[in-house]
Order: structure tokens, then C-alpha cells, then sequence
């Protein structure tokens, strides 16, 4: 496999969750759950594409592989609760928010290293 290629694969699928979510959000759910479906919708999307970029950067793998698990996570749990999952899943969101920020910190980092 290509190098990059797993995490752009996965990065792929993340970007068409993120649409799929993005159109229930505006065309099947109302209230609550599409605020959240809209929200996971924008994470999910801007941090797969975050990924993609990442892979070919130095040192960007390690940032990309937390953008999509992030993502994955982050958007995941809020996708969950707006179909009826519940809702303790609201605690493990801020994980992937963490797992986010924590890939942004790295790839600034690693930006500053020679």
C-alpha cells in the first residue's frame, strides 16, 4: 500500500459519512438531532480532508491518523445519539475532540521541528 494510503482511504469514507450525515441533518431530522447531525457533519468533513493534506506532510501521519480517529469518534457519538443512541454517549464525544486538538498540537509541533 501506498504510503498515506490507509489513512487517505479512511479519510475518504470519513468525507462521505460527513455528507450522508450532513444531508439527514438537513433533510430527515429536525431539532436536536439535526444540530448534532450538522455539527458531527463539520468536524467529521473538515478534519478529513485535515487528514488527507496531513499524509503529505513531514511528519503529518501521527496528525492524520488523530484527525480520523478524532473525527471519527467525535462525530460518531453525536451521529449515535441523533438516531436515539444515548445519551451518556455525550461524554466520550469531548475524547475525539481531544484526539483532535491533540493532531492539530502535533502537526504544529512537528511544523516547528527541522
Amino acid at each position: 500500500m501506498k504510503r498515506g494510503g490507509m489513512i487517505v482511504a479512511l479519510a475518504a469514507f470519513s468525507g462521505a459519512m460527513a455528507v450522508m450525515a450532513g444531508a439527514f441533518g438537513a433533510h430527515g431530522a429536525s431539532g436536536k438531532a439535526a444540530e448534532w447531525l450538522r455539527t458531527g457533519a463539520l468536524y467529521q468533513m473538515v478534519h478529513a480532508v485535515a487528514a488527507i493534506v496531513a499524509t503529505g506532510l513531514p511528519r503529518g501521519r501521527g496528525p492524520a491518523w488523530l484527525f480520523v480517529a478524532g473525527g471519527g469518534l467525535f462525530a460518531g457519538t453525536l451521529y449515535a445519539m441523533a438516531l436515539g443512541g444515548p445519551r451518556v454517549l455525550g461524554a466520550i464525544t469531548p475524547i475525539g475532540g481531544a484526539a483532535l486538538i491533540g493532531g492539530w498540537l502535533w502537526l504544529a509541533a512537528g511544523s516547528l521541528r527541522r
